[in-house]
């Protein structure tokens, strides 16, 4: 049985730590708010794109760009958005097991002989991925690119992959990550990047608010030009998305930390009480026994 002395030792480590998992609490939803203000923000952007890509749809004109044309699948490219910092419960582990899922249907659908390239956003998520690199999946993680990229970090990435399709490298990208929709609720997604389907630019609602224009120099060369613009504001969304991900699975999981230690305390205090009680009670108990033997 432990003693008053260990208990308050206890006690005190404790209520150390209920005060830290509160601090990281506070500072991971305000990092959450922050992410939640830069979604708003890229916003206009990704409507202003999507606004001019539809004009371009609803004309009869033909237009097409190399970054819209889809070819057999023998090298699919997966990126894999995590964190670069741990305390957000499972969740590197959903997305970890999430791509082994991807992987396993890309398989099916495309072929034993189809090789993987992974693509890998945080060193968390770089590390669990390297477990699995064989012949078949390549592991790159970007030095340069990290969970908390933003600005020309993300457009060079951006370009990068872009590159990479167009030589031939890697012939489709799909982007696997968190998608933020509250503190509480993140949902696993996996959109394709790579080829650009013109249905799923409709689908966005790219043509809800089109007007009638008139093209200078030409259709076709305006969407050429804006279709990398289109991915550049995707990407950027979903390492933000990321972002506000990472930090809400934070908050969830340093509540939950703060919540057991609560009950710990509690559970330490009521233990402690009734040992000092009982201590008490003895020495009483003591004192009174000696009085009798006196009398």
């Amino acid at each position: 049985m432990a003693t008053l002395r260990e208990l308050k030792g206890r006690i005190g480590s404790v209520a150390s730590s209920e005060k830290i998992t509160g601090a990281m609490k506070m500072i991971s939803s305000a990092k959450m708010h922050r992410a939640e203000a830069d979604l708003r923000k890229l916003l206009p952007f990704r409507a202003q794109i999507e606004t001019i890509i539809g004009n371009l749809l609803s004309t009869d004109a033909d237009f097409s760009s190399p970054l819209s044309e889809p070819r057999q699948v023998s090298n699919a490219a997966i990126v894999v958005l995590g964190s670069d910092d741990g305390l957000c419960g499972g969740y590197n582990i959903n997305i970890f097991k999430d791509l082994l899922a991807r992987i396993n249907e890309g398989r099916e659908k495309w072929g034993r002989e189809v090789k993987f390239t992974i693509f890998t956003v945080g060193r968390k998520i770089d590390r669990a991925v390297r477990k699995i690199a064989d012949s078949s999946i390549v592991v790159v993680n970007d030095p340069e690119i990290n969970s908390k990229s933003a600005g020309d970090a993300v457009k060079a990435f951006s370009r990068r992959l872009c590159d990479m399709y167009l030589a031939g490298e890697i012939d489709c990208v799909d982007l696997l990550y968190m998608n933020f929709q509250s503190v509480s609720r993140q949902r696993l997604r996996c959109d394709r990047y790579l080829p650009v389907d013109s249905a799923d630019l409709t689908s966005s609602g790219a043509q809800a608010a089109f007007r009638p224009c008139i093209f200078e120099p030409d259709a076709s060369t305006i969407y050429r030009s804006v279709l990398p613009m289109y991915l550049l504001s995707v990407m950027q969304e979903v390492f933000t998305e990321n972002r506000a991900s990472e930090q809400a699975a934070r908050v969830m999981a340093m509540q939950s930390a703060n919540d057991n230690a609560k009950n710990l305390l509690d559970d330490l205090q009521l233990e402690y009480n009734k040992l000092r009680q009982q201590g008490i009670t003895t020495e009483l108990l003591d004192i009174l026994g000696g009085q009798v033997k006196n009398d």
